[in-house]
């Protein structure tokens, strides 16, 4: 085997380990529970049915067959809108936890086979682009706002995980934003995936 190809195997079991599911620790997720966290949480008063009244797109549009990290993509984009809906009605931002994410995204349709194995070299470029390290650092190379993305705690774990972290996240990232004038980054078509690889491909092993 050249060491072209011998790179080209790396990167393809790099990146299909990047994309793998939840890990074995985590619990399943389960439709009904995440039907019932989507009533609990508030979801349901912003997102209803089709023909109905309500603030938010469509539940059809939110339950739909996707990959875990195309989720997690249009969760990140949905923060700012929905985060000035909750401020204006003076409610706080819902936290939603592993087991509790893991429901959801079943209910939702979202499923990690789904989502494509990632190009690591697109996800670089994409943390760059997207004006991540504008607060982040990587290798110490970046902002001082954020945390080191190389030692970011359990959020590259699994899919599950990452969502669970840049849900919690986002909000206060959008006030950031805000704050420091710099556009809020929106994911469109691959590019968590992507980002996701890249940084589980460069992170420190969990201690």
């Amino acid at each position: 085997m050249s060491a072209r190809q011998l790179l080209a195997a790396i990167l393809l079991v790099g990146g299909a380990l990047a994309v793998a599911g939840p890990t074995a620790a985590e619990r399943r997720g389960d439709d009904e529970r995440g039907r019932m966290l989507f009533t609990s949480k508030e979801c349901a008063r912003c997102h209803k049915p089709r023909g109905e009244r309500a603030l938010g797109p469509p539940l059809e549009e939110l339950r739909r067959r996707q990959g875990m990290l195309e989720l997690a993509g249009r969760l990140w984009n949905h923060a700012p809108a929905m985060l000035g809906v909750l401020e204006w009605q003076k409610l706080e931002w819902p936290r939603i936890n592993a087991p509790e994410m893991a429901d959801l995204m079943v209910y939702l349709q979202a499923d990690p086979t789904r989502d494509p194995a990632p190009n690591l070299s697109a996800g670089q470029a994409i943390l760059v682009r997207k004006g991540c390290l504008k607060c982040h650092r990587l290798r110490g190379e970046g902002g001082t706002l954020g945390i080191e993305l190389t030692t970011y705690p359990g959020g590259y774990d699994s899919p599950v995980a990452w969502a669970t972290g840049i849900w919690n996240h986002s909000p206060r990232m959008a006030r950031q934003a805000a704050q420091i004038g710099v556009l809020y980054p929106r994911f469109t078509g691959e590019e968590m995936t992507n980002l996701f690889g890249f940084l589980k491909s460069v992170a420190a092993p969990s201690q």
